[in-house]
This record gives structure tokens, C-alpha cells and sequence, in this order.
């Protein structure tokens, strides 16, 4: 049995849960190590010793370290390339190359004005911290004409890519995940028809499911 790659982190985090469906997908056993963010401890020497910005996540694999998501999830689809879903990040330079491409806008375009609106609108009232009402409405717009864009590629493509699901479409679960399941602004997603096609799709996928699982554990609450 392969020795488990090691996620530090809790999988509530955007960016852990990223890391973790794209494990699932690829069929990598994998080890969740938790993180207690409230006590600091990704601010402590140790770990910072394996993610020097002190975020999460971490990544381990044997005596590899890895931080930043996106980098991690790229290392898995190349590292484990025979396993799992074998296309999920290409097969070929042509189909990389708009799987990259299309990464890029998701963090870029698509993660900035996201991640405001999750932070805004999910995490600040469990944290009790007041919302921004004007930056909520600012952010509001900016994804808005991101999500138009993505409209008519949707239109065109089945996914993002292409007509497979990849690591491109997988990257925009976590932030839209939390938008359309916690938040009064899935209606960025329900009203425009390709891209909630294309939401109905990618977020009923196994692994998406698995994780949202994960994140009800009653070890990250």
C-alpha cells in the first residue's frame, strides 16, 4: 500500500479542499493533518518550515514539500498520471495549455472577487467579525462580468477546457461551492443557463460530494 501523501490544513478552507478533490480524483491516498488556525499554529517554526507565507495548505509527499494549491494540485495530476482520472490535467501540450490557461483566470479573475464575497459573506459572521456592505457590492459586479465571460465559453464547451472535466473546472469548486450552498449569491450561477449547467455538473461529482463530506466532520468545526 503507497505510503498517504500528508494535507495540513482544515478541508473548510478553500484552498485545502482544493488539494483534497483533486487527490480523490486521482485516487491518491491521502492524510489530512489538522491545522489549529485559531491557536497559530501555522504561524509556529515547524510549520512554517513547510509553508513559509504560513497558510494552508501544506503539502508532503515522502521527503517532497509543496505549498500553493493550484502548484500542488498541478504535481499531483503530473506525478500520478497513471491513476485515477487520467485526463484531469490533459493528455496532451494543446489540452495542458487551455487547462493552464484556464486556471489562470479562475486565479486571476474568477478567485479575487470570490474569495472577498466568501469571506464577506460565509466566514465573517461565524468569525463575528461586521461586513463590508460596499466591498460585498463592488466584489458582486467583478464577478459578475467574470461569470458572463465564463457564460459564453460554457455555451461553446461542455467544461471549461474542453468537453472533459478538469483540473480547471475542479479549481472553481471550493470558492462557488460556498457562494452557491451558504451564501444569498448562487444566483450569480442560477441565472446565467451555461454556467449553471456547468455548476450542476462539476459540484455533483464524486469527490466534490466527498469533501463537502469531510468539511461536516465534527473535527473541523
Amino acid at each position: 500500500m503507497a505510503t498517504p501523501v500528508k494535507v495540513y490544513g482544515p478541508p473548510l478552507s478553500t484552498a485545502v479542499s482544493r488539494v483534497l478533490a483533486c487527490l480523490i480524483e486521482k485516487d491518491v491516498p491521502f492524510q489530512v493533518l489538522p491545522v489549529n488556525m485559531a491557536k497559530a499554529e501555522h504561524k509556529k517554526p515547524d510549520y512554517l518550515k513547510i509553508q513559509p507565507f504560513g497558510q494552508v495548505p501544506a503539502f508532503q509527499d515522502d521527503s517532497i514539500t509543496l505549498f500553493e494549491s493550484r502548484a500542488i494540485s498541478r504535481y499531483i495530476c503530473d506525478k500520478y498520471a497513471s491513476q485515477g482520472n487520467r485526463g484531469l490535467y490533459g493528455t496532451n501540450p494543446l489540452q495542458k495549455a487551455s487547462i493552464d490557461q484556464w486556471l489562470e483566470a479562475e486565479s486571476q479573475s474568477f478567485n479575487p472577487p470570490s474569495s472577498v464575497l466568501v469571506f464577506q459573506l460565509a466566514f465573517a459572521p461565524r468569525m463575528k467579525i461586521k461586513q463590508d456592505e460596499k466591498l460585498i457590492k463592488q466584489n458582486e459586479a467583478k464577478l459578475a462580468k467574470v461569470l458572463d465571460v465564463y457564460d459564453k465559453r460554457l455555451g461553446e464547451s461542455r467544461y471549461l477546457a474542453g468537453d472533459e472535466f478538469s483540473l480547471a473546472d475542479l479549481s472553481h469548486l471550493p470558492n462557488s461551492g460556498y457562494l452557491v450552498d451558504e451564501t444569498d449569491k448562487g444566483e450569480l450561477f442560477e441565472s446565467r443557463k451555461n454556467v449553471e449547467r456547468w455548476w450542476a455538473e462539476i459540484s455533483g461529482r464524486e469527490s466534490w460530494t466527498k469533501v463537502v463530506e469531510m468539511r461536516k466532520s465534527p473535527t473541523q468545526k
